[in-house]
C-alpha cells in the first residue's frame, strides 16, 4: 500500500501537533518534514517524536513549497493554523495545486468554497472534525428539515468553552444556529455565549485542571416560554485526539477523491463520516 503524505501546517500549535503525532503512529500516512506556519514564531524547527519539521514562514513559502512538491511529489495538506489566514491559506493551497483539508475555523467561508470550486483541487472543509460531534449535527439538521418550527417560541443559550488561546467563536456552534433557526427558535451567532477565562472553567464549569488549555464544551439549552419545559444538549469533548483522529480519516478519503481526479470540489465531514 502506497502510504499518503502530508504536510500538517500550523505547528508548533498544539492542534496542528496532536495530528502530525497520530499520523507517525498510522500506517496510512507519512508525515512531511515542514509546516506552514506565522511569521511570529521564533523557532525554525519543531519535533514530532523523533522527527525534526522544518517551519516554513510567509516570505518564503513560495518558493519552498515548489522545492517539497518536487522533492515528494503529490502530497495532501492539513491546516490548523489562524482563523485570520484560512482564506489566504485556501488561496495558497489551490495556487500550487496541493489538496487540502480545512480544520482551521474562521474566516470568510462563502469564500473559502469559492477558492476551492475555481481551482483545480478538492478540499474539505469543516468547523468540526470530531466524527461524532458532526454526527450529533446531522442529526440536528435532520429534525430540523423534518420538523421546521418545532420549537417556535422557545429561548434558546448556546454556550461553549474552549481553551484560552482560541480566538473564534467556535465553528460548531455557529453552524447549530442555522439549524436551531429552521427548529422556529430567534437566534444569531453573536449570541453565543463564549467563555475563555480558566478561572471559571475550573470553578464553575468544573472542567478538568488538566483539560484547560486543550478542550471544546457545548450546551444548547432550549427553554419555553413560561419556563415549564427545558429540552439541553450537550458535548463535552477534554484533550484533542477526537479531533486528530477525524483529521486523519478525513484525510484518506480526500487522497480518494484526489486518485479518483476529482477537481474544484468541497466536501464535509458528512460525506467522510458516511464513508467509514
Amino acid at each position: 500500500m502506497n502510504r499518503i503524505k502530508i504536510m500538517v501546517n500550523g505547528l508548533p500549535g498544539k492542534m496542528a501537533a496532536g495530528v502530525a503525532k497520530n499520523l507517525l503512529t498510522d500506517e496510512r500516512f507519512v508525515l512531511i518534514n515542514h509546516s506552514l506556519t506565522g511569521p511570529e514564531i521564533e523557532q525554525l524547527v519543531c519535533d514530532i517524536y523523533s522527527i525534526s519539521v522544518h517551519l516554513v514562514k510567509p516570505d518564503i513559502r513560495n518558493q519552498v513549497i515548489e522545492k517539497i512538491k518536487e522533492a515528494e511529489g503529490p502530497f495532501i495538506c492539513v491546516d490548523y493554523t489562524h482563523p485570520t489566514v484560512v482564506n489566504s491559506n485556501a488561496e495558497f493551497y489551490c495556487k500550487h495545486e496541493l489538496p487540502f483539508v480545512m480544520g482551521t475555523t474562521g474566516g470568510d467561508r462563502i469564500k473559502l468554497t469559492e477558492t476551492v470550486q475555481k481551482s483545480k483541487i478538492p478540499a474539505i472543509i469543516a468547523p468540526n472534525m470530531a466524527k461524532q460531534i458532526v454526527g450529533f449535527q446531522a442529526m440536528i439538521e435532520y429534525a430540523a428539515e423534518t420538523f421546521p418550527n418545532l420549537f417556535t417560541g422557545y429561548r434558546l443559550e448556546i454556550k461553549e468553552s474552549h481553551q484560552k488561546g482560541k480566538a473564534d467563536t467556535s465553528g460548531t456552534a455557529k453552524a447549530m444556529v442555522g439549524y436551531f433557526n429552521k427548529l422556529g427558535l430567534e437566534f444569531t451567532p453573536d449570541e453565543i455565549l463564549k467563555v475563555r477565562d480558566p478561572i471559571i472553567q475550573k470553578n464553575e464549569m468544573s472542567i478538568p485542571e488538566e483539560y484547560l488549555s486543550g478542550h471544546g464544551w457545548h450546551t444548547y439549552q432550549l427553554t419555553s416560554q413560561d419556563g415549564t419545559v427545558r429540552f439541553a444538549f450537550t458535548h463535552n469533548v477534554n484533550g484533542r485526539e477526537i479531533y486528530a483522529q477525524g483529521t486523519l480519516d478525513a484525510v484518506a478519503y480526500l487522497h480518494k477523491k484526489v486518485t479518483d481526479g476529482v477537481r474544484g470540489q468541497v466536501f464535509s465531514m458528512v460525506e467522510v463520516l458516511k464513508s467509514t
